[in-house]
Formats: C-alpha cells, structure tokens, sequence
C-alpha cells in the first residue's frame, strides 16, 4: 500500500514542479500545498530524495526544490560507424557519448545542441542531441551504387557518415556503379529519411590508377588547382634576383653555405652556414624571402592564406604557393642569388646563443646536399665524396660537433625525443605500393633539425622581447588527468615520474624515456606518453612548448610551406624597417589570432589527409600477402582487441574474437588482454606473430590473426 502511496505522491509532485508558478519550495511550502500531514512528512522527503536521485528535480542552497533544468551545451557531433558518436565541447575536458538512439538525425561533423544524460552505462558522460545548430558538411565523396529504375545511392567514404545519399537518376551526372564521385547534400534528411543529393563530379572508377588517392583529396576538400588570377600573379614574379632587390640587404653571397634536404626535394627553402671564430661557433641559418614575392592582401597571399600549409600526400605534393615560386626565386638552387631572411647566431661551447641577429640578406649557395652525401661524409668517411667536396668537408664536421653540443643541451633542458618512425612508401608507375619501410634518420637530419630548433627558438625570443604582434609555435603541458594515470601505470613496472601540484616538468618525462630505452617495455610507456602529451598549435601568444621544454618557440624556417611562417617573415622585416608603428601593430592584433586558429586547423587537416593515404596504400600493400606470417609488436590494446605493428610500420587489428584459446577481457588499468582460465596475457610492447587475414579497403584497416 505504501508503495502506491508514494508512487502516487511522486505524480502529484511532478506535475506540481511542473507548473513554475508554484516552485520553487521549501519542503514545509510543497507540505502545506500538497496538505501533507506532519506525520506523513517523512514520506514527503522519501519521495523527494528518490526524485532528486533520478534527477528530476533539483535543490538549491536554500532548500529550495524545482524541476531539474536541463544543461544545454553545444559541440561538435563526431559520428561513429556503428551509429553511435561523441560531441567535442569546446572547454571540456572530455567530450560527450551520444548514444545510437539519442543522435536525432545528426551527421558527423554537424554543430549540435546536446542535453547531459542523469545517468549512463558507461563512465564517459552521455547526452542527447536536442537540436541540430548546423550542418557542417555540404559535399561527401563516395562510391555510387545504381539502384533501382530512377535513382542511385552514394555511399560515403568517410564510414562515419552512416547514411547513404539518395541521388535521383536525373542528378548523378551520368554516373554508374562504381564510380568515385563528389556528392553535394540538398536535403539532410531526417531519423527516418536518408539524406538527398546531387552529383557535382565524377572522379573515376574505383579501380582506375590515382583515383583512390584523387577520392581522399576532394574528401577533404583540398584544393588541386590554382585560380588563373593566382598563376598569372606568379608568372609575373621575375625569374632573376635584380641589383635593385638587392639594395639595402647584407650581402652574404661570400659566404659558405649549403643546402642539406633529401634527395627528391624541390623547394629548398633553409640554406646553413658554420664558422668558428675565437672559440666561439657563428651558425647562419638562412631561409627565402618568399614575402618579397607574396605581398600582403596580393592574389597569391590570400591563396596561400586559405591553403595555411602544403599538403604531403604518398604520391604527390599539394603546394602551398605555385610551383612558379616554390621550385624557382623563391628555392636556394645552388650557385644562384637569392634573398633570404638571416638568423645569425654566435654560440658558445655549451650552446648557449651569446649574441643574435636577424638580417635581410642576400646569399648564394655553394652546393646543394642531400642527407645521405652529408651522412657519407661524417659517418662513412667516403673518401670518394669527401675529396669530391674537400672544401665543405671542414664545415660540416663544425656542423656535426655543433648540433651534438645543441641536442645536448635540449637533453639536459628536459626536451622530449620521441624516436617513432615515419612512413616511407616507394609507388610504382601505376601509384601501387611496391615498398614500405621506416624513414631513415641519420646525423645529417638530426644536424638539420638542431640547426632550425635553435634558429626558431632564437626568433621567438627576440620577438617576445621586443613585444610585436607575433605567431608562436605553442605545446601546451599535459592534462593532469593524464599524467596521473601515466604515473599510475608506469608504477606497475617499477618506475616513477614526480608530479608537484598537478603539473609535471618535461625533464620527467624525458628521463623517464631515458630510463626505460632498450627494455622490453620501452615502446609502451613511449606510446602511452606521447598519448598523454597535447598537440602543438599556432597562438598569439607566447606561453612556451612544452615537449622542446623552452620559453619561446614559432615557426621561421619554412615560408614556402607554412603561413604561420610567411607572415612571421613579414612582421619581421617592417620591424626591422622601422615600419612597425601603431597603425600596423593594430593591424596584426586584429587578425594575427584568426591566423593562428586557421593555420592549426589546416595543419590538423593535411595531418589527417596524409595520414589516410598512407593507410591506404598499407591495405593495398597487405592486401597482396593475405595468409603471410609476420613477427611485429603490440601496439594498441582496446576493449576490441590488439593492435599490432611490423617492422615496416604497417599496422593491424587482431580482434578479439579471434583471439583464441580462452575468453579474454580488457584491463584497462594496465592495458592489457587477460585470458580468464588460462591467466595468458596480451600487453603494450610485447613480441607477437601474426598472419594476414583480411583487409578493408573502404574502412582502410588490415585484420591480423595469431598463426
């Protein structure tokens, strides 16, 4: 009976919160309304608390009951293949799971009003989407698929679309099964509709060469082709550097210097030079005027503006400025002038830069080199080259004694080192796969490496000091959620980083890769530590980079490909000419943090863009050894099963239902795989072999089993 009394009461009083003109009250206020007797008081509160449990109603510091409002926040939807998806709030810590029910029509990458969930199954936040704000994507790249007499569907490439496009037949161009093509949505459809839309461009058939890396170019809108205004504007830029561009500049063209990139490299935009004198090293990093080429608000800026970066695709290169400038004035080519923008630095024997200059200047380099010539040099002692380039031989010993002393000094900072490998995929005629391995390092691009480090540490601090409108190169220190659960796994293999106040000093961590280098584990902590770091961004300003452990950081050294470096070359020079007065000081203010923002968001962008061709090309690779044994590590370990990586850098998935033997369950706390009879376990950095089972070239992904 008590039962349905307070079942009862429960009604009575939500229907009361729900009429705002009586709430909100106190408990003896809803007792009198209700004309609860002081005896039944008890049950008052009992239905109260089961109701402020549920989340249904809320109290406030005065005792005060109402309805519960809703916390309404907007994001970002990102979906999900299987339905479901996430929403990235900006200022949240974590985004929000959405679950499959609760998405409401929402497609990936819409903005989205979302309501908090009171309770989950999960520990991640759950919400609902209440309202879509706006759609954020108008074209998708997909495969048609005919359907039936009068219309097609496309199916999109990026699986976490998870609705086809309804095409009628009189809008899809002509297309056929098969068919690569750009879509563009009309109408986004409902929970119950698809989407509609209309073929815009036929890319070509899924299996033509080319087309599969053309598909992930126009999926994420990279631009291919320059505007004709543009190309004019850099056909117009003269071939020669004048006497007249000449004037006024330092002229360098005395001095010895050399270019040091690989060997397919075309714009070179970072020429080097070393000298010792008194003791003391005088390093030149010398890098192309490209602004005295792309003047502000000109046709090709405000291209180069909106591209933010060039893009590095497995089988081509997206530039950021015409190849009329990037491959011609604007390239250091050998025994040729040019203007470049100087960072002259004294440094002494513990690598402390004693004294610094920037310079426009004028050079000409005596030879270009590539990593491999400087690497046969200094470590093969190749008697062959070394007497071929006996004069720059002396140089480049300087250059090697200077950057040891340089990256020692970083070690000692506490500047992270993360030694993974990137990808080098060698592509046949056809644009197949043929070889694919980890891209070497040597002396020579560590040397280059240390050389710009310096040269954009030096920049920025100069910068800094003279308090100009500025872009930085910012790393910011890691959430301290996460570097507590790094502190609490790497303890499980007897290791400790100190954490004072929720922060963490780099040098931690640095010594903590030093500590663990060579063990069986060292690739794991490695990875679990890089996931724990942020991703470095472009900002206004200058709050320092964590994984270099330095103050003062931005990008000088490469304005062919960067924007964030282009416009930094020209805040430069109108400082040096005296040309930075209030009016221009405003002027940068207002749009430099725009700047920055879509610079980052470019960058991120091309990441990603490269990322997927990469991935592609590594299915495509393994599809041709289907049923082949290959020994590799553990990589990833996930709820889902293991990740796996070989020795190519090529990386795979062993599902967990195809991890036999024993039912085996995810620990999260040490990420591992716990076989539950057999105790076997499956962890971070161990030794495994597998076979190729499968590949997915849709979803870009290669299922490994354990032979």
């Amino acid at each position: 009976m008590k039962k349905e009394v307070l079942k009862e009461r429960r009604k009575m009083l939500m229907k009361l919160f729900a009429d705002e003109l009586y709430v909100p009250m106190k408990i003896k206020e809803l007792a009198i309304f209700l004309q609860v007797k002081k005896s039944d008081r008890e049950e008052l509160v009992e239905v109260l608390e089961s109701l402020l449990e549920d989340g249904k109603i809320q109290v406030s510091k005065k005792g005060k009951y109402s309805l519960a409002q809703e916390e309404k926040l907007e994001g970002v939807f990102i979906g999900h293949p299987n339905g479901f998806g996430f929403v990235e709030v900006e200022g949240q810590k974590e985004d929000f799971f959405i679950p499959e029910e609760e998405v409401h029509g929402a497609m990936h990458h819409d903005t989205v009003r979302i309501a908090l969930l009171k309770k989950g199954s999960g520990k991640r936040r759950e919400a609902k989407v209440v309202k879509i704000v706006e759609h954020g994507t108008a074209t998708l790249v997909g495969t048609y698929q005919q359907g039936g007499k009068g219309f097609g569907f496309v199916i999109p490439d990026n699986a976490k679309f998870v609705k086809d496009i309804f095409v009628p037949v009189e809008r899809s161009k002509g297309a056929v099964t098969g068919h690569k093509v750009v879509v563009e949505i009309r109408d986004y459809g409902s929970e119950k509709k698809k989407p509609e839309g209309i073929v815009r461009e036929i890319i070509g058939h899924a299996d033509d060469p080319g087309v599969d890396i053309m598909s992930i170019v126009k999926g994420y809108d990279l631009p291919v082709e320059f505007p004709e205004k543009v190309l004019n504007q850099a056909r117009r830029v003269s071939k020669e550097v004048s006497e007249a561009d000449m004037q006024g500049r330092l002229d360098l063209r005395d001095m010895q210097m050399v270019t040091i990139d690989g060997e397919d490299a075309k714009d070179l935009d970072d020429a080097v030079s070393l000298t010792i004198e008194d003791g003391v090293y005088k390093l030149g990093v010398h890098i192309a005027d490209v602004t005295n080429y792309v003047q502000e608000n000109s046709a090709l800026d405000r291209e180069a503006r909106e591209r933010g970066t060039s893009v590095y695709l497995v089988d081509r290169v997206i530039p950021m400025l015409p190849h009329e400038l990037s491959n011609g004035i604007c390239s250091l080519n050998q025994r040729e002038n040019r203007l470049a923008l100087s960072c002259l630095m004294t440094i002494n024997q513990k690598g402390i830069v004693i004294d610094s200059r920037i310079v426009e200047s004028v050079i000409c380099v005596d030879r270009r080199m590539s990593y491999t010539e400087v690497k046969k040099i200094l470590v093969d002692q190749d008697v062959t080259l070394r007497e071929e380039c006996r004069e720059l031989v002396p140089m480049f010993e300087r250059m090697a004694e200077l950057a040891s002393i340089l990256r020692a000094k970083r070690k000692k900072r506490g500047s992270i080192d993360f030694d993974f490998p990137e990808t080098k995929i060698t592509l046949d005629k056809d644009g197949h796969p043929v070889e694919i391995k980890p891209y070497e390092r040597n002396v020579a691009t560590n040397l280059i490496e240390d050389f710009m480090l310096i040269a954009n540490e030096t920049v920025a601090e100069t910068m800094f000091w003279q308090e100009q409108p500025f872009v930085y190169r910012t790393h910011d220190e890691p959430d301290s959620e996460k570097i507590q659960k790094l502190s609490m796994f790497i303890n499980n293999f007897g290791y400790h980083i100190h954490v004072s106040q929720d922060k963490i000093h780099p040098k931690e961590l640095q010594k903590l890769l030093g500590k663990i280098d060579g063990t069986p584990e060292a690739d794991l902590i490695s990875r679990l530590t890089l996931r724990s770091m942020k991703r470095a961004h472009y900002t206004t300003e200058c709050t320092g980079h964590f994984g270099l452990a330095c103050e003062y950081y931005c990008h000088f050294t490469s304005p062919i490909r960067r924007y964030p470096d282009l416009q930094i070359h020209r805040i430069i020079k109108e400082n040096l000419r005296g040309k930075l007065g209030d009016k221009r000081v405003s002027h940068y203010e207002k749009i430099l943090p725009e700047i920055a923002k879509h610079s980052s968001d470019m960058e991120r962008q091309a990441d990603e863009a490269e990322r997927e061709t990469d991935k592609l090309k590594k299915v495509e690779y393994m599809e041709q050894r289907i049923g082949e044994v290959f020994e590799g590590v553990i990589s990833g370990v996930t709820a889902w099963g293991i990740y796996v990586e070989l020795p190519n850098t090529i990386e795979g998935l062993v599902h967990v239902a195809n991890l036999t033997g024993d039912y085996f369950h995810y620990n999260e706390e040490r990420y591992e795989m716990v076989g539950e009879v057999t105790n076997k376990t499956y962890k971070l950095g161990q030794k495994i072999q597998v076979m190729v089972h499968s590949v997915d070239r849709i979803g870009r992904t290669i299922d490994f089993v354990i032979p």
